[in-house]
C-alpha cells in the first residue's frame, strides 16, 4: 500500500509561485512514476506533469510548459512541483498520484494511488 500527502497550497496573487510537495510512504518502488493533476471548479481532473523516480524524465502538460518544473528527492520519498508565473486558470485543487507501472499517461485512470489534494488559488 501507498500514502500520498500532498502540501504546500495557498492562495497566490497572479505572477507568483508556489511549490506544492507530495511525500510517499508505504511500498513505493523505485520504477514507478509520479504524477500532478489538477481539478478546476466545476472541471474535470486534469494532468499536469509526471516523472520517474528511476531516471527523472519528465512530462508535462502544454498549459504549463516552460511554467511549472517536477522534480523529485528520492531520499525524501518526495515529488515537488514548483508552479512559476502562476495565471487565474492554474486555480485548483492539485492532486499528486503514484502510477506503479511508470506509463507516465496523461490519463488518471492510469494512476492507482492518490493524495488528498491542495488547493492552490490565484487571484488576478
Amino acid at each position: 500500500q501507498v500514502q500520498l500527502v500532498a502540501s504546500g497550497g495557498g492562495l497566490v496573487q497572479a505572477g507568483g509561485s508556489l511549490r506544492l510537495s507530495c511525500a510517499a510512504s508505504g511500498r513505493i518502488f523505485s520504477n514507478y512514476a509520479m504524477g500532478w493533476f489538477r481539478q478546476p471548479p466545476g472541471k474535470e481532473r486534469e494532468f499536469v506533469a509526471a516523472i520517474r523516480w528511476r531516471g527523472g524524465s519528465t512530462y508535462y502538460a502544454d498549459s504549463v510548459k516552460g511554467r511549472f518544473t517536477i522534480s523529485r528527492d528520492n531520499t525524501k520519498n518526495t515529488v515537488y512541483l514548483q508552479m512559476n508565473r502562476l495565471k487565474p486558470e492554474d486555480t485548483a485543487v492539485y492532486y499528486c498520484a503514484a502510477d506503479p507501472i511508470a506509463s507516465m499517461s496523461p490519463a488518471p485512470n492510469e494512476y492507482t494511488y492518490w493524495g488528498q489534494g491542495t488547493q492552490v488559488t490565484v487571484s488576478s
